[in-house]
């Protein structure tokens, strides 16, 4: 792969498909697999060869990583939502057109991609699902008999209609910051290193 690569230039395309992920990087030295989960998602399951950055700490940390980066990386997160933040955060630096994982991990496996496991942990997308099914069937039943409680209920459907409308979720970056998700403490010198290591 070169700079002229199609994946430098951001009128091509803004996303790569699971199999053609695979030919890219069937061939040996393929692009830098940008991984932006938490750790605690990384080390559950993982693209081998992938570089874990969490999107906290890219958002933190985007202009000391910016010198480790380059147009042949390839961004990737658990469905495409927070690899599509850190395209935009890298991009309003001046790393512009990084393609993102079409359907994310989920996409990958379903393509029966090679991946690397390791604990098994409930995703960020099934905690939100549970925490956020669980407050309206509390609060939706409490609210039978304290009155006004089921608007709590309401309010966490708001919360999830505006999640949807923008392509963000508080409540699962809220969840991220859980020790569970968090997995070994990740900062710019453990991201730099990670950088650093050979495709």
């Amino acid at each position: 792969m070169n700079g002229n690569s199609p994946m430098a230039d951001p009128t091509v395309t803004s996303t790569v498909t699971p199999a053609a992920l695979q030919l890219l990087t069937s061939g040996g030295r393929g692009p830098l697999l940008l991984d932006v989960r938490t750790t605690g998602e990384f080390r559950t399951v993982h693209i081998p060869g992938a570089r874990n950055i969490p999107l906290d700490v890219l958002r933190a940390h985007r202009d000391d990583l910016l010198d480790h980066l380059d147009a042949e990386t390839v961004l990737v997160c658990h469905s495409g939502a927070r690899a599509a933040q850190a395209r935009e955060l890298l991009a309003d630096a001046g790393l512009s057109g990084l393609p993102v994982l079409d359907g994310g991990m989920v996409a990958w496996e379903l393509a029966d991609a090679p991946v690397e496991r390791g604990p098994a942990r409930w995703t960020l997308e099934r905690q939100v699902r549970l925490v956020a099914g669980s407050v309206v069937l509390t609060t939706g039943l409490a609210g039978l008999v304290v009155p006004g409680l089921h608007l709590v209920g309401t309010a966490i459907g708001a919360g999830l209609t505006f999640a949807a409308l923008t392509n963000t979720c508080a409540l699962g970056m809220l969840l991220s910051r859980l020790p569970y998700n968090r997995g070994p403490r990740a900062d710019l010198s453990t991201a730099v290193t990670a950088l650093r290591a050979p495709r």
